[in-house]
Parts: C-alpha cells; structure tokens; sequence
C-alpha cells in the first residue's frame, strides 16, 4: 500500500452537485436562445476542451469566447452567477476533506479554463477555504484530463512523486489517466465507498 502525501480532488459531482440543465436554463433566460442552441454553441464544438487546455490561456479570453459562442454579451459577474447556481456543496464530503488535511497535502484540480479560476470565490468559496491557493483548474497546466501531463504537472509543482499521491473523480477515464501517471486513482460513486478507500490508506 503507497504512502499517500497528497491528495488531489476533482470538484464537480465529487465536492459539489453538478446540474448542466440548470445552467443552460439560465443561460436560455438571459438571451432568449434556446437551452438546446446554446449546448451545441458553446458546448458542443471542441472550443470548451481546448479552453480546459488553456486556449485562451486568460479568464478575459475565456469570457470573449464564451459571449462570441453564446451570442450574447455576458459580463464576468452574470457568468459566475450562472455558474454558482449550477453547483451545490456536498458539506459531507467537504469535511472530509478537512479531515484528510490533518494528515496529507491536498489540492482542487478541475477541467475547466481560466475563467473558472477567476470566479472560484464566487462559485466555489467552500473548496478556496479548504484549497487556498491549491485550487486548480486543469487551463494552468496546459493539458486537460485525462492526459498523463496534467496530473505529472500537479504533483512536480508541489514536490510529490506520483507514487505519494492520490486522485479522486467521478470519471472512471480521469481515474484511469492519474493511474497510468503513476497516482493511486479512487473513482467517486458514494462517501461511504470514499471513506472506505481513505481508512485503507491511513488518510482517516
């Protein structure tokens, strides 16, 4: 069994509730398109992948694009409120968290573009508390989930060997890539079965 040191989390449908719907519903009200024109505008060409890559590698470049795809003007403020309502907070397994820093590094990694990073405080102000400046969208290392890179790149940049760390979402293929990156992957399906996997390794 590895020695944990660090472990890293994913954040929507593992630390938050996560609903698309809602967004494109919201969405839908602010410019009169419909929520399904919406989701094949933004969502449904490569701009959002490349994005979570770090193309555009700023939150001002993000919001340009995403207001060019949504045919709409959407300001900083009505994008993050968009996205603040989209998510609720899993309080039980934000605790844990707190529970796991008593005895391990931890850090926030979400598929997402700048943009995100920017709005975190707004949309996410439970994980900056717990994460701080470890609160981390995949845009900052130039590779999205489930390349091998972006996990490597988390973990150089706070000194873990891979074989010390862990990763924990709910996509089996982004589990996978932290695996085959050398992490110990835990795929998210329910707190008890997360809990389980953290008393196995000593992480409760």
């Amino acid at each position: 069994m590895p020695d944990i040191k660090f472990v890293i989390f994913d954040m929507d449908e593992v630390l938050y509730d996560y609903d698309h719907r809602v967004r494109l519903a919201l969405l839908a009200d602010l410019t009169g398109r419909s929520a399904a024109e919406i989701d094949s505008a933004v969502w449904g060409g490569p701009h959002e992948n490349r994005a979570e890559a770090g193309h555009p590698d700023t939150a001002e470049g993000y919001l340009a694009q995403f207001a060019e795809l949504l045919e709409y003007p959407i300001d900083f403020i009505a994008w993050a409120h968009v996205r603040r309502n989209m998510m609720r907070a899993r309080p039980d397994v934000l605790n844990v968290v707190r529970q796991i820093k008593k005895k391990a590094d931890v850090a926030l990694l979400t598929n997402n573009g700048m943009l995100l990073k920017s709005a975190l405080p707004i949309c996410a102000p439970e994980a900056v508390e717990i994460f701080g400046e470890k609160a981390h969208v995949s845009a900052e290392f130039i590779a999205r989930k489930p390349d091998l890179i972006v996990y490597q790149r988390i973990c150089e940049q706070y000194g873990y060997e891979p074989k010390h760390c862990a990763f924990i979402d709910d996509r089996e293929e982004n589990t996978l890539g932290a695996e085959q990156a050398g992490l110990t992957g835990h795929t998210y399906r329910s707190l008890a079965n997360f809990q389980k996997f953290l008393l196995e390794h000593s992480l409760l």
